[in-house]
């Protein structure tokens, strides 16, 4: 016999949202294996996670930098991988716990295309993510009716955002800190800085929202943070 990998999203934040699936798996598994990006920095994941399941004793950590290097977080990956298969063969079940919806934009992902095809079984839980979570918390539609909606994680290219801006009706920017201050000045050139609305850790204890875009530029943004731009939509300072 061979352990069972779970992939699980455990939501956005909020404990509450942890989906009775996902506790009751993370109450059964052997181990439970969270990603870090920093080995001084606590795992958000985990912190949600032992809110509502008892995890003395089965947790494991993975380091993944933040970084762009291919070959650091292929590096990364692989071994990550390597050492979850090892326990697999042990005949462990392994539930790796990321948040928001373990596929998208997760580093899950990249783990699930180093284990799938083996003679492991692999069970991926869907989490409620970020995007869902912020627009529940503003009582705000995606999209209705024939609108577009695009999703783009504005840590990495900003290239064709105008182009992006101008073409969907709703736009939701993930992961804005690195380039905040360029996207608030796009926005205002395309008269759309009054469109958006700034929501960072969405659920947590240090949510921050802001409906006035402008006001942040200098300050320093958090990482888990967003802007969803509706562009038949003007919110109030």
């Amino acid at each position: 016999m061979a352990g069972r990998l779970y992939g699980l999203g455990i939501g956005p934040g909020d404990p509450e949202l942890l989906t009775l699936k996902a506790k009751r798996i993370l109450e059964e598994v052997d181990l439970i294996c969270t990603p870090q990006s920093s080995k001084d920095k606590r795992s958000v994941a985990l912190d949600i996670v032992e809110e509502v399941v008892d995890c003395q004793g089965r947790v494991k950590y993975f380091f993944f930098p933040m970084t762009k290097d291919k070959l650091k977080l292929n590096q990364a990956w692989d071994k990550a991988a390597e050492e979850i298969i090892e326990l697999l063969k042990l005949d462990q079940d392994v539930a790796f716990i990321t948040l928001g919806d373990p596929l998208l934009y997760s580093t899950y992902i990249y783990i699930l295309e180093r284990v799938r095809g083996k003679e492991f079984e692999v069970e991926t839980v869907p989490g409620i993510t970020s995007i869902n979570a912020c627009s529940a918390r503003l009582n705000l539609p995606l999209a209705e009716g024939r609108e577009k909606v695009l999703i783009i994680p504005a840590a990495y290219d900003c290239d064709d955002l105008e182009e992006i801006l101008t073409s969907y009706e709703n736009v939701v920017l993930m992961k804005v800190s690195k380039n905040y201050e360029e996207i608030v000045n796009l926005l205002e050139k395309l008269d759309l800085v009054e469109n958006g609305v700034f929501i960072s850790r969405c659920g947590q204890e240090k949510e921050f929202i802001s409906r006035n875009l402008r006001s942040l530029i200098g300050e320093k943004i958090d990482y888990l943070s967003m802007i969803i731009v509706k562009r038949h939509f003007k919110f109030d300072s």
